[in-house]
């Protein structure tokens, strides 16, 4: 097989990442092999792949293969494995695998067990042709959907998906969104499904055309300070998605008294007044159950990706359009073999 791998993490710029041959992988008990068809392109593995998580043990292993947002295949299946079969379409999402022995674990929270193993951050991930899986984290893939629109379903569909069941929001309350890329185009639509108002907010005009063409009521130019000023204390819930000091101040300016601030990057919080009432949430993924709620979701139509196609072996331009901007939404990487072959 072969995969696009990082050795040193280094500045896109360098070439961190070589398309090399390597050994196809041996599922062991309770493991699936999964043929890639596609795989999405997150921010994430751009800061892994620059060296900005190399103080906190990212990637853990070297060399490793990047990707966590991954759809394709089952090619073989490890002893013990009996829910799925060969030739299933099947996705991988950011949760490797967790020890489902802690509290978290017990009680339907997985994503937050200390002891998680992260796709393509811990273990080799989907920017290849072959990957393993954990078959109790590992879903079937609708029918009716497409294997490599499916690919951000995975990591921006279970994020989204996630955020927005932390606020309790319906018709007549208004619900904004901040950062509208790969995660944002998906919290903007399962915010329309809530019976709210959405506000997207960006700077970038393509995502907030996207953000309009998915159902938001209203968008909003983050550049422009009197639209900002036009839309202050207004919002019941607001979603943040851009992690910089100046949206977590416009999020916060944007955020009505009694509201929720739910926040799935890192945030540095300066004027919070708690004689407002407000609440700040902070959210990761989502369980099991949630991810195969937003594959029903979309199967039924109600969602839907918006991407972007890159060969597997042009990995390194797909993350040089993410980090310049240039992207409508999500890229996906897909292989060629196993996306035509297949049908």
């Amino acid at each position: 097989m072969r995969a696009n791998e990082l050795t040193t993490p280094a500045p896109l710029a360098t070439g961190p990442l070589a398309w090399r041959d390597r050994a196809r992988p041996e599922p062991g008990p309770g493991q699936l092999l999964i043929e890639v068809a596609g795989c999405g392109v997150c921010r994430s593995n751009l800061h892994m792949i620059e060296g900005d998580w190399v103080d906190g043990g990212v990637p853990a292993i070297s060399p490793i293969v990047p990707g966590h947002e991954v759809t394709g295949y089952v090619a073989a299946l490890g002893e013990g494995v009996t829910d799925f079969a060969v030739g299933d379409r099947v996705g991988v999402q950011p949760l490797w695998w967790a020890c489902g022995e802690c509290r978290f674990c017990r009680t339907g929270r997985e994503q937050l067990c200390h002891r998680r193993i992260i796709t393509g951050e811990h273990v080799d991930g989907g920017y290849g042709e072959f990957m393993l899986s954990w078959a109790h984290h590992t879903y079937v893939v609708p029918d009716e959907l497409d294997l490599i629109d499916a690919a951000p379903l995975f990591c921006p569909g279970i994020t989204a998906y996630g955020v927005v069941s932390k606020v309790d929001v319906g018709p007549g309350d208004v619900v904004a969104i901040f950062g509208l890329g790969g995660v944002g185009h998906m919290a903007v639509q399962m915010a329309a499904l809530t019976g709210a108002e959405v506000v997207a907010v960006g700077r970038t005009p393509a995502h907030l055309e996207v953000a309009r063409e998915l159902g938001a009521a209203r968008t909003v130019d983050s550049r422009d300070p009197a639209a900002m000023e036009a839309i202050a204390d207004s919002a019941d819930a607001v979603l943040t998605f851009a992690g910089s000091d100046e949206v977590t101040q416009q999020a916060m300016r944007t955020l009505a008294w009694g509201g929720t601030l739910v926040n799935a990057v890192p945030i540095d919080v300066r004027d919070f007044h708690f004689n407002r009432g407000q609440t700040i949430k902070g959210s990761i993924l989502g369980n099991r159950e949630q991810m195969r709620a937003v594959l029903r979701l979309a199967a039924e139509g109600k969602i839907r990706t918006v991407v972007d196609r890159y060969p597997m072996t042009q990995a390194q331009g797909a993350l040089a359009d993410l980090a310049g901007g240039r992207l409508r939404s999500r890229a996906v990487l897909y292989n060629d073999r196993a996306s035509t072959e297949r049908g």
